[in-house]
């Protein structure tokens, strides 16, 4: 199934494929402890990059339901929109109180401390597949569709895998891991994942 370009209305349904994807991701749920609050927290959290996404041309989908949906941040471009980052601190403050909030947001920082300075690169924020569409391999097929293109402009990715189980799907795709930290507080860890064109 060919990728196509998410539309700004269909925000939501990007956002609810990451949400039910990440329900259970290691290092996601560490951030976002309360299992009962844990849906309605992610909304609001991955709705500020997606919107971001939408508006630069940057949120990929499989098909019409959202079954797989990648999140990229461009080289210049910023993985939030103004807006959204003059927000985010006091949403994440009443979302999960001042003590939690303060843990993610300094696992935000590791994020960004662990990116290199050069050369520019394409950040693939966001690799999600609906939990009901698993095992079609919709999410590795929407990843390497992107990788063609960046082979073909001869340009480099990065990403961070938050779940081990995944290291080795991206390790078939060209990323190496060339980088780790953890979150805060003996929290899991994350790989970082780095690929040269082909």
């Amino acid at each position: 199934m060919r990728a196509r370009l998410a539309t700004p209305t269909e925000l939501d349904a990007v956002t609810e494929t990451i949400t039910k994807a990440f329900m259970e991701d290691p290092v996601w749920s560490w951030a976002f402890p309360d299992e009962q609050r844990r849906a309605r927290h992610y909304r609001v959290w991955w709705g500020m990059l997606v919107a971001a996404a939408l508006e630069h041309g940057s949120a990929w989908v499989t098909g019409e339901q959202m079954a797989a949906v990648s999140i990229w941040v461009l080289p210049g471009e910023e993985e939030l929109l103004p807006n959204d980052e003059a927000r985010l601190e006091p949403a994440l403050g009443e979302m999960l109180g001042s003590e939690q909030s303060a843990r993610v947001l300094e696992l935000v920082q590791l994020f960004d401390d662990h990116h290199p300075g050069e050369p520019p690169f394409h950040y693939l924020s966001l690799l999600a597949t609906d939990p009901d569409h698993r095992g079609q391999s919709l999410g590795v097929g929407l990843l390497a569709q992107r990788l063609e293109v960046l082979d073909e402009a001869g340009e480099p990715a990065l990403l961070e895998s938050t779940n081990p189980v995944n290291h080795k799907r991206y390790r078939r795709l060209g990323f190496e891991q060339v980088d780790e930290f953890s979150a805060p507080e003996g929290g899991p860890p994350v790989a970082v994942m780095w690929r040269d064109p082909a």
